[in-house]
């Protein structure tokens, strides 16, 4: 097998270890005995998810809902409806979903059960603002937030804060009991993180929320400030936070980690006679610092043969950020291709890819990319600048004159990104 195939290979059986039809079957709960049972669900796995709960669940018991999912990410399914809106900026097809999500769940009693089926990109999905934040309002704080480097966590702090439905809400909502199963996407497995907790305690605050917008600069409408300072100094109009007792019949699963399809991945590159070493499934920070660092591990592995001889194959996971200061396109796994072969400069025997496990790349319709050791070589005779490209952001247009982009279409999964540097 061809390092390109090993690379895509490995990058297959991560996304199949958290494929939703395979993993949910044996996480369902029993269905209620006197009630019916409501599916809700938003990210990019929940339309595989609701056709997973819908080929799984016994016949005899009602089931019905609605899911939201990007465009693009949908699934035929019977008793569930599947919505598809826009990620990751919200639109109004999200807004009208949420609300009517959010109306079903009211009309739940004691006897129901709630079905959630939650995964990364669920946050832009679930976009019903609350009172005085209008729909514009949210998109432009939420373009802002996506540019200036924030961190996911430290986004969804603010898209909870901002939404009627994120941040506990859609749980305190409900009279009926809450069972939620999740995907998880962000680094510390939190469910109070992973599609901004829409049945999770949410431990932040609109004080946090204030000190994210003064710390990135975020401009805000005068309405907007304005509801920002009245929320701030009033602890009555809070998400609803651990230990309350809206949450005493929620139960919140997470079924699939990136820790599992790393895991996965190793496993695969194992049985090809390579040594896995899994630097961690928590790797966050400038996409373009982080290349830099494992490039370095690389070279100590090529010259030296540490800590292992190769072939050997450096794994990990997270979610990097990128500071967009240019005008191009690229996701956060092309930035750290494009500064990873940089750093390496044509190191013989290295191989690289790098893909989000939704299939999509930032923006774009890639998953991500891959390099080899003649890539700059490669750009040299095409006429690339690669420096000049990734100044500008602009590691899409870098790889795809390359024919070295890597397309899946959407994965309907999504367990954060897959790097994997392979040294022969």
């Amino acid at each position: 097998m061809n390092p390109r195939e090993l690379l895509l290979n490995s990058f297959h059986a991560a996304v199949d270890a958290a494929d939703p039809l395979k993993i949910v079957p044996c996480h369902l709960p029993a269905p209620p005995q006197r009630g019916n049972t409501l599916v809700v669900g938003a990210g990019k796995a929940a339309a595989a998810m609701a056709r997973a709960v819908e080929e799984n669940w016994p016949a005899d018991y009602p089931l019905e809902g609605i899911v939201i999912t990007p465009y693009g990410h949908g699934m035929a399914t019977n008793n569930i409806m599947v919505i598809e809106a826009s990620h990751p900026m919200p639109d109004t097809q999200g807004e009208m979903a949420a609300r009517a999500m959010l109306e079903s769940v009211r009309m739940l009693t004691s006897n129901d059960l709630l079905l959630g089926l939650f995964s990364g990109g669920g946050s832009s999905l679930l976009s019903a603002p609350i009172s005085g934040i209008t729909l514009d309002e949210l998109q432009s704080i939420t373009s802002q937030l996506l540019r200036c480097g924030a961190s996911i966590q430290e986004i969804n702090i603010v898209r909870k804060h901002l939404s009627s439905v994120l941040g506990g809400r859609l749980a305190a909502a409900s009279r009926a009991p809450v069972h939620s199963l999740i995907i998880s996407d962000v680094t510390d497995n939190d469910p109070s993180s992973i599609a901004s907790g829409p049945c999770a305690p949410d431990p932040s605050t609109w004080q946090d929320v204030l000190k994210l917008i003064e710390r990135y600069a975020i401009t805000l409408s005068p309405q907007s400030a304005e509801i920002l300072q009245e929320r701030t100094n009033n602890s009555d109009d809070e998400t609803p936070k651990p230990g309350d007792s809206v949450f005493r019949n929620v139960k919140n699963r997470i079924i699939a980690t990136a820790r599992q399809s790393l895991t996965a991945a190793a496993q695969f590159f194992r049985a090809q006679g390579v040594t896995p070493l899994i630097l961690g499934d928590t790797v966050t920070g400038e996409a373009r610092e982080i290349a830099k660092m494992h490039a370095a591990i690389a070279r100590e592995m090529r010259y030296y043969s540490n800590p292992f001889k190769p072939p050997v194959v450096l794994i990990s996971g997270g979610e990097t950020t990128v500071t967009v200061r240019g005008n191009g396109c690229g996701g956060r796994n092309a930035e750290f291709l494009l500064s990873l072969a940089m750093a390496l400069n044509g190191l013989e025997e290295v191989y690289a890819l790098a893909c989000d496990t939704d299939g999509i790349d930032g923006s774009e319709t890639n998953a991500g990319a891959i390099i080899t050791p003649d890539t700059l070589n490669r750009a040299a005779h095409a006429g690339i600048d690669p420096t000049a490209l990734l100044d500008d952001n602009n590691a899409w247009t870098f790889f795809n004159r390359l024919n070295d982009l890597v397309i899946t279409q959407p994965t309907r999964t999504n367990v954060n990104d897959y790097r994997a540097i392979l040294i022969l």
